[in-house]
């Protein structure tokens, strides 16, 4: 199958026939089982922790706490030369002295079966003196507040300004001015699976092998190497089977990090699962934000000025080893980005709060700058009396004005605002939706429609994080060995948590060399095998890790045809390889197997002259220099329908179109952008996790955590433009946020259209029932 063909993920039937192989269902010998001692306080200082009780208990190895493992893992500090002023306290893999959240680890309990290390941690006594939680990051930030981090002064993280032009200017000669005040707060990104590890110590070899559920092997097995002070290459993590991640899982968590020394301690493999309530409690956790936006017009309504200011807050801790800082960055970044305006200022707070850590979950940052600015565009139309789809019309930068650098100051080289628009008038009858809202309205029943346009930031380059002095390999490698069967084996770093970015490299491979699909196998997922690489993290799969197959086939493919020709005397180029034979490439005759190549540049290389080159085993490494970001862009509409007595808001609708450059498999692309749209339906209407003004978490369960379920979501219709990218020969960008960054702002410009007959508006996400009946004056 060559690329762009549809293709069914290569593991899917296995997955949906049970016989997946993910970290809970690996049963190592002598296996030890770990289970957490947790603070029930938001902010606490630990006076005491007595392990006598526990450590009697039947079943139990051993009790560590912060002391105990003081000498055996080193603390960290997350910080990112770019962002030289942000705060970076100490962490512990537990907390030593003080808990700064509910549910931060601070005893470790050892024992033969997960039952009996859960019943001995109950039996560890911890003295506590609680203190005053820090919950809010306005009051955070007030001179008064408690700080949480000793060496501090005050709670403020990182602080920063963007500045484009004459941002008081614009507003003094705006003819109108819109402006707003928004909430979208926290959630997490609820993987099926959730967070699981197991660690295996072997002291005669000091080599740590870890299976972990995550998204980047190379990226852990630098970790544990540098904090438990064991040379590279002797600590090798498999990602087996992942069951979602979304960013979850791309991060050092402190007690996965805390199974990795017990393993080394006790020379016994120790595994660690995350039951649901550990994951709702210590999971990174995304959004949290308070921005206040305004946005002026001129008199036909173009744009003249943007203006935002976005406060939000870390957590306890900044989130190791990327920051916490993104999601604020993208916002400041992306605020406005589809459309043409000179003049635009954007701030950015962030303050530490007795909270779980904030970090990065899909599409980063992107659903607020999105909804931000389509709330303020779409408010500005009705002031105007205009047309919401004109007033983005007049002002999105044209398709053919790239590349351009963005007021926010990020570089787009190929954008299609216009196209996706034109594209998705074409799937949706706009006016007639218009007749048929009022018709209904008279009868009681509330319809709206809501646009989003969005830009996507993939493939992040290397010069992010290199600059910024964190081992994260932004590049990609792929490894390709034709074997002597006539399989090529390709080993990637890139990983594959359920988006089928596999299926996806293994059509590229297939497709280049002229291969049938089933002769191609893609291993990833394991640092020993694979050669280094990022993983899997900010829609890079196709735009990096395609990108270096490409490269790797296409040299294979070279080295099968010098093969070929020397021993047929002829020349290279009159040859070409279909379904695995070399043809002439004039006639379509065919001359010899590909797997006859592989037996003889295996068994019989004495055969091939000297000067051939003959190489069966090719490497590949890609990675764009001169960029920051792959930009992709796409729109958005909802349209729902709110119950105005129940406050209950029903998707009915929703339509997506992409421009992700080109697509290497569209139904897959497909499916990732409709997963994205759900999660970004949750957003907007159902998933909160919601702390007291005491820092503690209420919403713990899915008793009271909602997340989308299927029945409950709409059609999700999508279509593809595809704009290639330049900078590489496969021309694909990063797909895999897109669904999300444009969801909540089209859901939540959807819901304020069906309430605009009462003169009532909501800015906060998720627009629970409750929201929506004070927005409408109800109670």
């Amino acid at each position: 199958m060559s690329i762009g063909a549809e293709v069914p993920r290569d593991r899917a039937k296995r997955l949906l026939t049970g016989r997946g192989r993910f970290v809970d269902d690996i049963q190592l010998p002598r296996m030890l089982h770990l289970a957490f001692v947790r603070s029930p306080y938001a902010h606490a200082r630990i006076e005491a922790i007595d392990t006598a009780g526990a450590i009697s208990m039947p079943g139990v190895i051993a009790v560590y706490t912060a002391k105990e493992l003081e000498d055996a893992v080193s603390s960290w500090r997350p910080e990112h030369k770019l962002f030289p002023t942000m705060a970076a306290p100490e962490q512990h893999a537990l907390a030593k002295e003080t808990a700064r959240w509910q549910g931060e680890a601070v005893a470790a309990v050892v024992a033969e079966s997960r039952a009996q290390a859960e019943d001995a941690a109950e039996h560890v006594a911890v003295t506590w003196h609680e203190l005053p939680a820090v919950t809010d990051a306005k009051a955070a930030l007030a001179t008064d507040a408690a700080v949480l981090h000793d060496d501090m002064t005050t709670n403020l993280a990182f602080s920063t300004e963007i500045v484009t032009g004459d941002v008081a200017l614009a507003f003094r000669d705006a003819a109108h001015v819109v402006e707003e005040h928004f909430r979208f707060n926290r959630h997490s990104g609820v993987s099926l699976e959730p967070r699981g590890i197991i660690a295996e110590f072997e002291p005669g070899e000091n080599r740590l092998t870890v299976h972990q559920s995550h998204q980047t092997p190379h990226q852990q097995q630098d970790l544990y190497a540098r904090l438990l002070a064991l040379p590279e290459h002797k600590v090798r993590v498999i990602c087996p089977d992942v069951g979602g991640a979304f960013g979850l899982k791309h991060h050092l968590m402190a007690d996965e990090l805390v199974a990795c020394v017990a393993a080394r301690l006790l020379c016994r493999p120790v595994k660690y699962i995350a039951d649901r309530l550990e994951s709702f409690l210590s999971d990174i956790h995304c959004r949290d934000h308070e921005v206040h936006a305004r946005m002026a017009f001129s008199a036909a309504g173009k744009i003249l000025g943007i203006e935002v200011d976005d406060l939000f807050n870390a957590g306890a801790y900044g989130q190791y080893p990327r920051t916490s800082i993104a999601e604020g960055n993208q916002i400041t970044r992306l605020t406005g980005a589809p459309y043409g305006h000179e003049h635009y200022r954007a701030g950015l707070r962030m303050a530490f709060l007795n909270k779980s850590i904030l970090g990065h979950i899909r599409s980063v940052g992107h659903p607020i700058a999105c909804a931000v600015a389509e709330r303020l565009l779409d408010m500005g139309a009705a002031d105007f009396g205009l047309d919401p789809i004109e007033v983005r019309r007049m002002n999105y930068l044209s398709d053919d004005d790239f590349p351009r650098t963005s007021a926010g100051g990020v570089e787009f080289e190929s954008l299609s605002f216009n196209g996706c628009l034109d594209k998705a008038l074409q799937m949706i009858d706009v006016p007639g939706f218009r007749e048929t809202q009022t018709a209904l309205g008279q009868q009681g029943i509330y319809r709206g429609i809501g646009i989003a346009t969005f830009v996507e930031l993939t493939a992040i380059g290397p010069e992010y994080y290199g600059e910024g002095g964190q081992h994260i390999s932004a590049q990609e490698t792929c490894l390709l060995r034709l074997e002597g069967s006539g399989t090529v084996r390709c080993y990637t770093g890139v990983t594959d948590q359920g988006q089928g970015i596999d299926t996806g490299i293994q059509q590229v491979v297939a497709g280049v060399m002229g291969l049938p699909l089933a002769d191609v196998e893609v291993i990833s997922g394991d640092s020993a095998l694979c050669p280094v690489g990022g993983g899997s993290w900010g829609s890079r799969g196709a735009a990096l890790g395609g990108e270096a197959a490409l490269g790797a086939a296409r040299t294979l493919r070279g080295n099968i045809l010098n093969i070929a020709a020397s021993l047929l005397q002829k020349e290279p180029n009159d040859l070409s390889i279909e379904q695995g034979v070399v043809i002439d490439a004039a006639s379509g005759s065919r001359h010899m197997a590909v797997s006859e190549i592989g037996r003889i540049g295996h068994f019989q290389p004495y055969t091939i002259p000297d000067g051939v080159s003959a190489d069966l085993t090719v490497v590949e490494r890609y990675g764009s220099r001169d960029r920051m970001f792959l930009a992709g862009n796409g729109l958005q509409i909802a349209v729902v329908e709110v119950d105005v007595d129940s406050g209950i808001v029903t998707p009915l609708r929703h339509l997506v179109v992409h421009d992700c450059g080109r697509i290497l498999n569209p139904l897959l692309v497909r499916e990732q952008v409709r997963g994205g749209v759900v999660q970004g339906i949750g957003a907007a209407l159902y998933e909160e996790l919601r702390y007291d003004e005491d820092g503690h978490l209420m919403t713990g369960s899915f008793a009271d955590y909602l997340v989308p379920m299927a029945g409950e979501m709409p059609d999700i219709e999508v279509a593809h433009l595809e704009t290639p990218t330049k900078t590489s020969e496969l021309g694909a960008k990063g797909a895999g946020e897109a669904g999300t960054a444009g969801a909540v702002g089209a859901v939540l410009n959807a819901v304020n259209d069906a309430i605009a007959p009462f003169k009532a508006s909501i800015a906060e996400t998720p627009i629970t029932p409750p929201r929506l009946l004070r927005a409408l004056g109800k109670i």
